[in-house]
């Protein structure tokens, strides 16, 4: 497919959603149009010249699971989305694809995710075999990269130029790695800044960030289930965990909310 026949003349539908803060423009692309050119994805993504978003996210037909959810960072890379996948699933029940359970494919595999009576999404996360420490932080990838910060006043953090700064360092060359700052704030909570790499700046919340951030928690005491805090909501994990470091049934819940739509040219 020519995606500059498309820059001649095309309308595309939207869905604007967001999980605790972290937004997305979501795409029914069921047929299968929309180009393969990640120039579209910058614009549709850009606050200034597009709709505005961390990400955009495709819903696609997939032949054993019930869709395919396609996932773009904001300046067209792709990782594991946890707050987007929370969202697909709503827009996906949105399509009527969808009642109050599904399985469904991601760049990291297989996810499933339930819908609670009160519109709250629970996504199961993959299995995590153990945390690795890097000094006094501690890093893991659960579908994206996390290098992870504890603090005492995370308020005080500057996300930006510390984050920045690790997330380019030639530790994490060439990809690079999202990097989380954590605070405990008591036996069963936390809060959570994150600076996400695609995006390239602090996200108001960070679904596979604040998963990461939660087990990483667990190794100084904080006890699942974990209320987190975020600057855009609050979020909550629980998980199991053995005596051999693992993290099993992991689950990442919280709401995913329609925004508004529209329809936007090019």
């Amino acid at each position: 497919m020519n995606a500059s026949l498309f820059k001649l003349s095309m309308t595309i539908n939207f869905y604007k959603y967001q999980g605790t803060g972290n937004d997305f423009v979501m795409i029914d692309d069921r047929n299968n149009e929309f180009p393969d050119d990640i120039s579209y994805v910058q614009q549709l993504c850009d606050r200034r010249f597009g709709v505005g978003a961390d990400g955009l996210i495709l819903i696609r037909n997939h032949p054993t699971l019930d869709f395919e959810m396609v996932y773009f960072n904001a300046d067209g890379s792709k990782s594991l989305c946890g707050n987007g996948s929370r969202c697909a699933v709503n827009f996906a029940r949105q399509l009527n694809i969808i009642k109050d359970k599904t399985k469904f494919l991601t760049i990291d595999g297989e996810y499933r995710a339930t819908v609670d009576s009160n519109q709250i999404v629970h996504l199961n996360m993959r299995n995590i075999e153990g945390l690795l420490q890097k000094n006094e932080a501690y890093f893991l990838d659960n579908g994206s990269p996390h290098h992870i910060i504890f603090t005492t006043n995370n308020g005080q953090t500057d996300v930006f130029n510390e984050g920045k700064a690790i997330r380019e360092s030639d530790v994490y060359k060439p990809s690079g790695t999202n990097v989380n700052f954590v605070e405990i704030l008591g036996d069963n909570s936390v809060d959570v800044r994150t600076f996400e790499r695609g995006v390239e700046n602090e996200t108001l919340s960070c679904g596979t960030g604040v998963t990461a951030s939660c087990l990483a928690a667990s190794q100084k005491g904080v006890q699942s289930p974990i209320s987190v805090k975020t600057k855009g909501g609050n979020l909550s994990v629980k998980f199991d965990k053995s005596g051999n470091g693992k993290f099993e049934n992991i689950w990442l819940s919280g709401p995913a909310l329609l925004v508004f739509s529209g329809q936007i040219d090019f």
